[in-house]
Parts: structure tokens; sequence; C-alpha cells
């Protein structure tokens, strides 16, 4: 078979659509913290569209619910914690190297 004609023939696998992350009960507002928090990475940016599945208009309703938490303090602007504590194991390794080197 040529490979003109392969790009014509359909995929034999099934598709199986995904559910819409946000169902049409649901209210995107800046108190919903459950819906929210699921927008947003382990370090406390917000995720783009093309991985939370969104439309355009419920991702603006999601950047502007997210932006109106972290201004009334109800959501972090950062999540630092992992930051910490890699700074705090290099810091040991470099104070260990030190001391290894003034014996």
């Amino acid at each position: 078979m040529d490979k003109s004609k392969r790009l014509f023939l359909k995929s034999k696998r099934s598709f199986r659509r995904r559910l819409p992350p946000i169902q049409s009960g649901d209210r995107i507002d800046y108190k919903n913290m459950s819906l929210i928090s699921r927008f947003i990475s382990e370090q406390g940016k917000i995720l783009s569209r093309r991985v939370n599945r969104l439309t355009l208009k419920q991702q603006r309703l999601i950047t502007i619910a997210i932006k109106q938490a972290r201004i009334l303090s109800s959501l972090p602007f950062l999540n630092n914690e992992k930051q910490f504590e890699k700074s705090e194991s290099t810091a040991r390794t470099t104070t260990t190297v030190l001391k290894t080197k003034k014996k």
C-alpha cells in the first residue's frame, strides 16, 4: 500500500472523550477554593488553557478568580515550601564541603 493511500485510512483506535474540568453547575468564583485549586500548579502558578482543557472564556474567569483570591489572601501568591527545602539541603552540603577542605 502506498504512503499516500495510508494517510486517508481512519485509525481503528477507539476515542474516549474526556469530561470537561468545569461542569455547567460549577460557579467560577474566588470563594470556590476547591475549583480554583485544581487550576494551580504546585508552585502556585496558573496552569495554561491547553493543560486545563478549558475554553477561552472559562480560562479568563478562572484567572480573574485566582487573582482575586490571591489579593484577598485566601490563596498564596507563591508556594515556596519546596524551594526552602532545596536551599537548606544545598546549604548543608556546602558547609560540609568547606569543613572537609579546612582539615
